[in-house]
Formats: structure tokens, C-alpha cells, sequence
């Protein structure tokens, strides 16, 4: 899938302790070694918080600040106040700037999703394999039809893949 404004997002699918924030962590790193810019978006069903109790910027938001933003000569924070749920169009649109989006637990929100699977932890797939676009997985009993299957430390030859499908003429890379 490419967003409205040409971003494609791929999203990392899968239950719980399969090894999805493992699989995005290598995906990121070959990449980025790539000379991508990659952007990320980890999504959350429950709430939760990124900034510190007690530290200024946790005061600013609790004293009531709709956006908080944490500035340093190294890194950019954000911390806005919601109604909804930010959909993946309203997340690209704050990560304009990367030539690839990948997210981690959008199962329905996403179009391309790379699902993993860990024989240890189920050996029943989140997905149907046709709403897949790749499998990463331990369990060579999975059926998932024609989707291409990657081993879960062949996260090089799922970047190859991510790469030659979604990220040819990106400014990154060779």
C-alpha cells in the first residue's frame, strides 16, 4: 500500500511474543544500512505513557497542554492529547519525511502486512494468507499458499524484498 502521499506503510502482524518488535528491529537496521529513512509506529490497544511523572514535560500535559513537544538538539517528542484513535493516514502525515513506513500490531488497519509466527507460540496464523503480503516464520507446517515464507532470522531477505516492491526510486538506497 502507498498512503496519499506516496509513503509505503508495510505493517508487522502477529500474536503476542512472536517476535514481531524482533523482526522490526532487524527489518529497521538492514534499511537503514540501506541508506533508507525508515519511520515506525508501534500501536497500542490500551493507553499509555511516554513521559516521566514528575518531569516537566509529564507537568505540562497534566496541567492540561493539548500538545507537549520535548525538543533537544538530538531528538523530537511529541505527547498530544486524543479523541479517536490517529488512523495511519494521520500518522504518515507526521512522518512525511521517511521513504518506508513500517508498523508493529495494525492487523486490520494495514494493507501489507508481513505476519510472524512462532512455532512456540501458536502455529495458527493472525491473517488468512491471502490478506498477506509475507510470512516470517520456525513452523514449515503453516500453509500460507504462494505468500513468500522467511525464516526468523531472514530478516536480510525480507528487506530484499520490502526493498525491490516497495522502495525502488526511494531516494535511499543504491
Amino acid at each position: 500500500m502507498t498512503d496519499r502521499i506516496g509513503i509505503p506503510v508495510v505493517s508487522v502482524v502477529g500474536k503476542s511474543d512472536s517476535g514481531k518488535t524482533t523482526l522490526m528491529e532487524r527489518l529497521i537496521r538492514a534499511l537503514t544500512e540501506r541508506g533508507y529513512r525508515v519511520g515506525s509506529v508501534k500501536h497500542h490497544v490500551h493507553d499509555f505513557d511516554i513521559d516521566v511523572p514528575g518531569k516537566d514535560s509529564w507537568r505540562h500535559a497534566k496541567a492540561g497542554a493539548e500538545v507537549t513537544l520535548v525538543s533537544s538538539p538530538s531528538k523530537l517528542g511529541m505527547i498530544r492529547r486524543m479523541d479517536h484513535e490517529a488512523s495511519l493516514d494521520e500518522l504518515l502525515a507526521l512522518a512525511h519525511d521517511v521513504d518506508i513506513l513500517l508498523t508493529e500490531g495494525y492487523r486490520r488497519a494495514g494493507e501489507v502486512r508481513i505476519e510472524v509466527s512462532r512455532r512456540a507460540r501458536s502455529t495458527e496464523l493472525v491473517c488468512e494468507a491471502a490478506e498477506l503480503f509475507a510470512l516470517v516464520t520456525d513452523n514449515d507446517e503453516i500453509a500460507a499458499g504462494p505468500v513468500p515464507v522467511f525464516g526468523l532470522d531472514d530478516a536480510e531477505g525480507l528487506a530484499d524484498l520490502v526493498e525491490a516492491t516497495f522502495l525502488k526510486g526511494a531516494t535511499g538506497g543504491d
